[in-house]
């Protein structure tokens, strides 16, 4: 439940009205979130009138019918990351988008979470001067076989699902965002254990990634260094390397929690780095505990968003930021497969 917090908490956008596919599922979330206009038909409800904006948070593989849908009906359209479950579906997405008049984003809130939205600041002042090498990993036990298991669209790769379009894919989009665009990979994208057994006895096929390691070099002349795994028993670790001609940051941390340090030429070490202390219009409504912080960075993101729609320019990520994030993914997946170095192209 973070998109109706973070809607709520931000400057000029409200939560009016649920939809999703079986009342089992839509009335108990309706009632915890205090609204009372529901819908199970998705497409009659994409066309409403009364409705601005249609924020699309499903599996990846229904993203392009609602959001195409709601372009149609001349809607705003606010989407989930992955941008869609594949490459050439992100594309026509893209596409309609740029032909639409209204605005559209893609949900890579992470940005504006209080660390990174400092991190950002500091490249973009230039203090790390050029930027030599950035270095991202994250570690977890989501799937490890003593785990309960995910939804099963998590465990198919052609429904959008694995760790690196469902995790590392917000690292990609942070580091692109602050240090340019990638031109080719070289990668390893995996499943560990082709194979998981249900509850039920059922056996699933795996054919999702649970590990990924990917090797970029960007227009800028920078590497960037990624890798995620989520197999590791008792793994909870996230890091983050920031190396340049005048200064270096390092964040150090688990999935939850992590601190930061920076340091240039001028300093005699590393330093903390204090997180920014943004925050959105309305922090009051926002809940406690984790589901507060991820709502604090969606509200943030949307109070970037809303210029949009008065004509100005937002800086919410757009489908296009999407669709780039998509062109990563697909080219490592080629590239595990066999390809070596494969040049990113949308």
């Amino acid at each position: 439940m973070v998109q109706v917090p973070g809607i709520r908490a931000s400057a000029g956008f409200e939560p009016v009205a649920l939809c999703a596919r079986t009342r089992e599922r839509l009335d108990p979330a309706a009632e915890r979130l205090g609204i009372s206009d529901t819908s199970t038909d998705w497409e009659s409800f994409v066309a409403r009138d009364d409705l601005d904006v249609i924020s699309v948070a499903t599996p990846a593989r229904m993203h392009a019918d609602m959001a195409l849908a709601a372009f149609e009906a001349g809607k705003a359209v606010l989407c989930e990351k992955p941008l869609a479950a594949d490459l050439p579906t992100g594309r026509l997405m893209a596409a309609a988008a740029a032909k639409s008049a209204q605005p559209s984003a893609c949900c890579f809130e992470n940005r504006w979470n209080p660390d990174w939205l400092a991190v950002g600041d500091t490249v973009r002042s230039g203090s790390l001067g050029k930027v030599y090498v950035a270095r991202v990993n994250r570690s977890a036990s989501y799937w490890h076989p003593s785990r309960r298991p995910q939804a099963r669209w998590m465990y198919d790769r052609d429904q959008g699902g694995g760790y690196l379009a469902g995790l590392l894919v917000h690292d990609l989009d942070f580091l692109v965002s602050m240090l340019g665009r990638p031109v080719s990979v070289c990668a390893e994208v995996r499943s560990s254990e082709p194979v998981r057994t249900l509850p039920d006895g059922e056996v699933l096929q795996v054919t999702a990634d649970d590990t990924s390691a990917l090797l970029l070099r960007l227009e800028s002349g920078a590497i960037a260094i990624l890798s995620v795994s989520v197999i590791g028993l008792y793994a909870d670790h996230y890091r983050l390397e920031l190396f340049g001609s005048e200064g270096t940051v390092i964040g150090d941390g688990t999935l939850r929690s992590s601190s930061f340090t920076s340091g240039s030429t001028g300093d005699t070490s590393l330093t903390p780095l204090p997180d920014s202390d943004r925050a959105p219009a309305h922090p009051g409504t926002l809940p406690d505990g984790l589901a507060g912080h991820a709502a604090r960075a969606m509200a943030l993101m949307l109070d970037d968003w809303l210029p949009a729609f008065d004509g100005g320019v937002g800086t919410a990520p757009s489908f296009d930021d999407g669709l780039l994030s998509l062109a990563i993914i697909d080219a490592a997946n080629r590239s595990a497969a066999g390809a070596g170095w494969v040049d990113i192209e949308m």
